[in-house]
């Protein structure tokens, strides 16, 4: 059913005319992650399809953090963001009524899940998390799934740690997303960190897709440099969302247009995916339940 409601979509977003006669222009939030210039450039090709599926002027806002999404969405500002699940769970808490899931992207092997991926540089002789004692660890974004919520919950209890400075680890810190962390590991501002990633693939590559691989395409990093010292449980992929006021023909057609997009342009659907991916298939709130449980549980 699910490829059904796919294959439907598309065939929308191909050949239905723009009748977003309600709106006078559409605005898209681009989660943190990597530089704002590279984000940019990496969906300028959604902007401009969208514009003409629309027939109204489309912007791309990328903040500089991920909370700069999530408030833009609670406050109207924003239409449309591909969320992490973590921050779509705080925009859900904050105000259930704000956004709508209608889309995830799915791997190469069909499905929709990612890990938390643990790294350090190869020349620090680093292997696991237990070499981090006494060392510097950095987390990305607060508001990240990947980059801080399931790390920091799965790591204290895989190993009986706490994730504050001084305990275990030497310093604990934030480094504000995901090419943060891989540029501070780089340098050796820290020692190790968390990010994303598929877990498909080759590590050489940067996997499949997610921010090492974003890197490696930038040029940033040569993933022979450095180990992978842990990875999480899967973890749900994050939403595309559309404000849950805008007019039904506008959420119909953005739903088509992102569901089609891979079909329509290959090249356009790896800068927005974050790299090799199958396309989206439709999700819905349920999906996310156990990810709001869990930041639920930060916040008590």
């Amino acid at each position: 059913m699910k490829k059904m409601i796919a294959a439907i979509a598309a065939t929308t977003a191909l050949v239905a005319p723009a009748t977003a006669q309600e709106i006078d222009q559409f605005r898209i939030g681009l989660l943190g992650g990597e530089n704002a210039q590279d984000r940019l450039a990496s969906n300028e090709c959604l902007r401009a399809k969208t514009e003409d599926l629309l027939g109204v002027e489309t912007k791309l806002f990328a903040p500089a953090d991920y909370n700069g999404v999530i408030q833009g969405l609670l406050g109207g500002t924003i239409d449309m963001a591909w969320l992490g699940a973590s921050g779509y769970a705080k925009t859900h808490l904050e105000n259930p009524d704000a956004v709508e899931p209608i889309l995830v992207k799915t791997n190469v092997d069909g499905g929709y899940g990612y890990h938390s991926v643990g790294f350090a540089r190869k020349e620090s002789g680093i292997t696991s998390i237990e070499d981090l004692e006494g060392k510097a660890f950095g987390f990305g974004d607060p508001n990240s799934t990947s980059g801080y919520l399931i790390p920091s919950i799965e790591i204290p209890a895989e190993y009986g740690v706490t994730m504050e400075s001084g305990d275990f680890f030497g310093e604990v810190k934030f480094t504000g997303g995901h090419e943060q962390t891989i540029i501070a590991v780089k340098n050796g501002d820290i020692d190790g960190g968390v990010t994303w990633a598929d877990g498909l693939g080759n590590w050489e590559d940067g996997y499949n897709s997610g921010a090492l691989r974003k890197a490696v395409d930038a040029g940033l990093i040569d993933m022979n440099n450095y180990v992978q010292i842990w990875k999480s449980k899967p973890i749900p992929e994050g939403p595309v969302v559309l404000r849950s006021d805008l007019p039904e023909d506008v959420k119909i057609e953005m739903t088509a247009l992102m569901a089609s997009l891979p079909a329509m342009d290959a090249d356009c659907a790896y800068g927005v995916m974050a790299g090799e991916a199958k396309g989206f298939q439709p999700i819905g709130h349920d999906a996310y339940t156990s990810i709001i449980e869990a930041r639920k549980s930060k916040m008590q």
